[in-house]
């Protein structure tokens, strides 16, 4: 593994090859490995190791990047090179602030001594062998319940680290564990994903066991008429719709007008019993403690009882919008931490999204008993926007999609297609669980809840 001596001594060559005003290197790679199976069978182990470094260099207010992924000396000095003809022939960028210093990271915030431990030497152990016996355990269970099985079972260990000419560095390793699998019966499927840094925290058994029942209840499908309907998304569901408005909690996105928020800040927007924040140093969070220029993230309040109050800002967001008009409206306003590799057009975003749970929070189950008639629902996909300032979007349902009535799941439905806006949706939220670390394939892992939730809006029914 690349560790932070080899890339300091490889930005320390880096520096002597650069002639900019100032150079930044940022350093990225890891170790992964795959099993795949399908049909119920492994079909596919993979493995990689791969290491780059992509160097940033400024002249006189102009910035250019260039990558490689060869660390030999003269690979070094061909980046650096390319880099800096890049950052000649730019425009000059009136905005461009210098490299932050130690002392404006640490002035900022410090997270060093708060944040856990994201790497765990057991799931960076994991043997092709171990993969193996999780994937027969996921089968067996697809096996005996007379089910075809496809899905993944991988682990990873990967570095970032961030180096500049004004003596900022850091550096954060952390490893990651992750199952999916798909169980597929004649004319109905279920679903179910996990991905933690610690192995532990997924069980490939569990999951396999739901993915099953969930084919197997869901059999035979029946169509039910479109129509709104309460609804009960589970955290995969709920993680991959919500994903869509993240985007918009940035300090460029208001500037630039993009942004659902514009004219909305300190307004009611959502249910009194929704609250967001991003933090990279929650237990269930995972990601480095820095961003693209190497500032530290910032636990950062973006949803208070339904009103955004903050978004999130790069360094020189926040020095533009301290000058803009709109400075009044949105408080007082520093680098918060999650700003992207410099150069870039689209400023910031939260990554680390944790959503609070109700102070009276209910599982799925209990839900679901208390549903007179409503839809359950276990994922969504295949979403698109349909409107970026009413946050309208459309998607289906698919593996697993359930008609509740009375209390109880009757039986699987045909899936949906739905148009709802995340505004309408996060207003009618009636109750919600304990939030968990969910993963899903439309959107980054959260640590959100289940919900349900009053008149969500399915337009159409599916033909499977």
């Amino acid at each position: 593994m690349l560790n932070i001596n080899d890339a300091s001594a490889f930005f320390a060559k880096i520096k002597k090859h650069s002639t900019a005003d100032e150079v930044e290197a940022y350093f990225y790679g890891g170790r992964s490995a795959l099993t795949r199976f399908a049909n119920n069978v492994i079909h596919q182990n993979v493995a990689d190791e791969n290491y780059g470094v992509s160097v940033r260099s400024t002249f006189s207010g102009r910035t250019a990047r260039a990558s490689t992924n060869k660390l030999d000396d003269e690979s070094l000095k061909r980046v650096v090179l390319a880099s800096e003809n890049l950052a000649k022939v730019q425009h000059p960028d009136p905005d461009l602030l210098p490299m932050p210093t130690p002392q404006e990271r640490d002035a900022a915030y410090d997270l060093r001594a708060a944040q856990p431990s994201r790497h765990f030497a057991e799931t960076a152990a994991i043997t092709p062998e171990q993969r193996a016996a999780e994937v027969a355990g996921m089968v067996a269970i697809a096996t005996r319940n007379k089910l075809t099985a496809a899905g993944t079972y991988s682990n990873a260990t990967s570095i970032e680290g961030i180096f500049n000419s004004r003596g900022l560095s850091d550096w954060h390793t952390q490893t990651s564990a992750e199952a999916s699998i798909t169980m597929i019966a004649p004319d109905s499927s279920g679903w179910q994903k996990a991905n933690s840094p610690n192995v532990r925290d997924v069980n490939a058994t569990a999951l396999a066991e739901t993915a099953a029942h969930k084919a197997m209840t869901s059999a035979t499908p029946q169509e039910l008429a479109a129509g709104k309907y309460t609804v009960i998304l589970e955290p995969a569901a709920v993680l991959d719709i919500v994903g869509f408005m993240f985007w918009d909690f940035s300090g460029q996105a208001l500037l630039d007008e993009r942004s659902f928020l514009n004219n909305r800040m300190g307004a009611q927007l959502f249910g009194n019993n929704v609250n967001v924040w991003d933090d990279v140093c929650h237990p269930l969070q995972s990601g480095s403690p820095f961003d693209g220029e190497g500032m530290r993230r910032q636990r950062v309040a973006l949803i208070e009882n339904g009103v955004v109050n903050k978004v999130v800002y790069a360094r020189g967001t926040a020095a533009r919008m301290k000058t803009s008009e709109m400075a009044a409206k949105v408080g007082i306003i520093g680098a918060t931490g999650h700003g992207f590799l410099l150069p870039n057009e689209m400023g910031e975003m939260p990554s680390n999204i944790v959503f609070a749970g109700s102070k009276n929070p209910q599982t799925v189950d209990e839900m679901i008993a208390s549903t007179e008639r409503g839809v359950l629902v276990t994922r969504l996909w295949y979403i698109r926007e349909v409107d970026p300032y009413e946050k309208i979007l459309t998607g289906m349902t698919r593996d697993g999609t359930f008609l509740v009535e009375n209390g109880q799941v009757r039986r699987g439905i045909r899936n949906f297609r739905f148009n709802e806006s995340l505004i309408h949706m996060l207003s009618h939220v009636e109750s919600m669980s304990e939030p968990v670390r969910a993963s899903g394939e439309e959107s980054f892992d959260m640590v959100v809840p289940a919900m349900k939730v009053a008149d969500f809006n399915f337009t159409e029914v599916t033909k499977f």
